[in-house]
């Protein structure tokens, strides 16, 4: 069939919309008729009906419709373009009389020219995105795979134009019609998702982003073609099963179809470079009051998500415990993949604020007083409901998170009454109880790791009855290995707030039960390098200058004496490695085994240089006493070397290194230090009984 022949059977085709019409079939003799058709003004016919046919158009499959003919016209550029440079490099194989050539004889220029032509008035503006998308999108893959096109770029220059001037004009028409979230915006979201690589610098700073933005946010997360308003998982609890003690999600059930079927979407599987899009959409809006509005939008997506999530029975297991409640096909199969999609709309949360902050930073208008702390407020509350998300990956796991966190809590620490009013609204709802629903704990431990940055801004009476009242009960719970994160974080508040220079009456109100708290848990619920920096925060808090010092002058030889009584009557047996150090001992200098003795007199030469120099010149030589009650060899030649440390280190100050020096060169600190435990045994020797035969050594009597 000759191609004029073929051209009108599929303008006729194309006229009427069928159930058991062959929609492949039909591009597929679009895309050959692209590539043979020599006639001008039948290219621009044949594109003209693509983008307005009835068959097509009538009931498009959502973005699939869109994709296809996106794909249509990159395929048939590719082919043109690739048969040019086989004759432009005498490669292009010998025509057979009669046979059409590619592109019908027309130059690249023409055919563009003429397929660009039929994104004309008869069709929507959004719709014409789709011709030039799949040229330009053609043209910087080829580029990308090596092709040289040099001849070609001054089209692919008018091609970028047109796609940018297209984009603004489809953004105005879809504001206009009320369609930002519908056909018309998803298409030009997934147009750009794919172009935006291949538009130069210039060409991205003509688009429109104060109407993009809207049109990019309403399509990720709230269109049937994105995260759905975070409603996806609205009828999932009804296909959980119980089965025993444990949950069960059929890979067959409705809902875990569905779930693969979002996964599956255009947009939702290429979430990354979405995300960066909005994220520079967000850097270069004219008008911050936009990106307030998105704000608004994605804490309301975020706060969303977790209240779907709380209404399944996966809540309600403990990630730690899974194992023990799931069933394998859920263990291994279906909640995996949920995860990812959870996953998916966390990473692209993420960085979309921090194309915000950014922003935020560089801008006069959104870093004003009234607008900064508001941002940074959203931010947080933003991420605190993702927290549930975030903890299961360590919330340190990626950059974009750190910094979107702190940037956030260094923006608000500026404003000590937005501090107080955002942790009064995140703060645990019954403060004193450990709650018992996994989610509210993995909340309360948000909480306290965000509370711990503000204890220096916020007033006393927040820091006692919120910050501390929360941590008090989590305190005690260091026995359960499930809550070793938010123990960890109660222990760090409570540091923060006995370390702020405002609490001197909290330190000593709650400082006894502190110390009750943290010898209750170590070593067995506590590792060696927590408690040892737990015990040196709070000498630095006990020692001059600090208010409490002057109102508790005792309170530092206090502590000291309690490390070591306990020191002397301490198990001498290796304690079992933490994490910390199995994680080193691969490495070249792994973390000698330390007894729980080892341990607590490391931690008292921790402490030295923070005592004043009256309790220096006593608690030195009785620190070289307990590191000579240490038998084994190997520990307590480590403690000596952490003695000689802090000794020349320059922890200490000049007067506190000079009380030092004294000791250790007229005072015998050298001699108690090196040789102690061998001067002791001389002493018991010379007590009575006659030296060793051989020992050079000379009686000091």
């Amino acid at each position: 069939m000759s191609a004029d022949r073929l051209l009108s059977t599929l303008l006729r085709s194309l006229q009427t919309y069928t159930d058991q019409q062959d929609t492949p079939r039909i591009l597929g003799t679009a895309s050959s008729l692209l590539t043979t058709l020599g006639n001008p003004h039948n290219l621009s016919l044949l594109t003209s009906h693509l983008l307005t046919a009835p068959a097509l158009w009538d009931r498009p499959e959502s973005l699939r419709t869109p994709l296809r003919l996106l794909s249509v016209f990159h395929a048939a550029v590719t082919t043109i373009i690739n048969h040019h440079n086989h004759v432009r490099y005498n490669k292009a194989p010998e025509l057979l009389p009669g046979q059409t050539p590619v592109g019908g004889g027309l130059s690249l220029d023409e055919w563009v020219r003429a397929v660009v032509a039929g994104a004309d008035e008869r069709s929507q503006r959004w719709k014409h995105l789709v011709t030039l998308g799949g040229l330009l999108i053609a043209i910087g893959s080829l580029e990308e795979q090596g092709l040289d096109l040099y001849w070609a770029s001054g089209i692919r220059k008018r091609v970028e134009a047109a796609l940018v001037r297209a984009t603004n004009l489809a953004l105005v028409e879809v504001r206009e019609r009320s369609e930002a979230d519908g056909l018309g915006g998803q298409t030009i979201v997934l147009v750009l998702n794919h172009a935006f690589g291949c538009l130069s610098d210039t060409e991205k700073a003509q688009l429109d982003y104060d109407l993009l933005l809207p049109v990019l946010i309403g399509t990720a997360y709230f269109s049937n073609e994105g995260f759905q308003s975070a409603y996806f998982m609205g009828g999932l609890n009804l296909d959980i099963k119980k089965k025993g003690s444990k949950l069960d999600w059929d890979a067959r059930s409705s809902s875990f179809r569905q779930v693969e079927a979002i996964m599956a979407r255009p947009l939702v599987s290429s979430m990354g470079p979405l995300s960066r899009i909005i994220a520079h959409a967000v850097e270069n809006v004219r008008d911050p009051w936009v990106i307030q509005t998105m704000m608004d939008d994605l804490a309301s997506f975020a706060r969303a998500l977790t209240t779907q999530w709380r209404q399944i029975n996966f809540s309600e297991i403990d990630p730690a415990e899974e194992q023990m409640y799931l069933e394998e096909e859920a263990l291994h199969k279906t909640v995996p993949l949920l995860w990812s999609l959870l996953k998916a709309a966390l990473f692209a949360t993420t960085i979309t604020l921090r194309g915000v902050l950014i922003r935020t930073l560089g801008d006069k208008t959104l870093a004003g007083d009234a607008v900064a702390p508001v941002i940074a407020s959203q931010a947080l509350q933003t991420l605190r409901h993702l927290y549930f998300i975030t903890s299961r990956l360590g919330p340190a796991s990626f950059s974009q998170h750190t910094f979107v966190y702190l940037t956030a809590i260094d923006i608000l620490s500026a404003y000590p009454m937005h501090a107080d009013k955002l942790l009064k609204s995140i703060a645990p709802p019954q403060i004193g109880q450990i709650p018992r629903h996994p989610l509210d704990r993995v909340l309360d431990l948000y909480f306290l790791n965000t509370a711990e940055h503000f204890s220096l801004v916020l007033s006393t009476s927040t820091n006692e009855d919120l910050l501390v009242a929360s941590a008090v009960p989590y305190l005690a719970a260091g026995n359960n290995h499930n809550m070793l994160p938010i123990f960890e974080a109660a222990h760090s508040v409570m540091l923060s707030v006995l370390s702020a220079p405002q609490s001197a009456d909290i330190t000593a109100k709650h400082l006894p039960f502190y110390i009750d708290a943290l010898f209750g848990v170590f070593p067995h619920n506590l590792s060696p390098r927590q408690f040892r920096l737990a015990f040196k925060t709070l000498m630095r808090v006990t020692a001059p200058p600090s208010a409490i010092s002057a109102s508790h002058p005792d309170l530092s030889a206090t502590l000291m004496e309690l490390v070591h009584h306990r020191a002397l009557n301490a198990p001498t047996q290796p304690l079992p490695p933490d994490e910390t150090t199995l994680a080193l001992q691969g490495s070249d200098a792994p973390p000698p085994a330390l007894s729980e003795q080892a341990v607590l007199t490391l931690t008292l030469l921790d402490a030295l240089p923070f005592l004043p120099i009256s309790l220096l010149d006593e608690w030195m030589p009785l620190c070289a006493e307990l590191l000579n009650h240490i038998d084994d060899s190997a520990m307590r030649e480590t403690v000596k070397a952490r003695y000689w440390e802090v000794l020349v280190s320059g922890e200490m100050d000049s007067e506190r290194s000079g009380a030092a020096v004294a000791w250790w060169g007229t005072r015998g600190g050298r001699d108690m230090v090196l040789f102690g435990r061998e001067m002791a045994r001389e002493d018991l020797m010379m007590s009575g009984a006659l030296p060793v035969e051989g020992t050079p050594r000379e009686s000091k009597l």
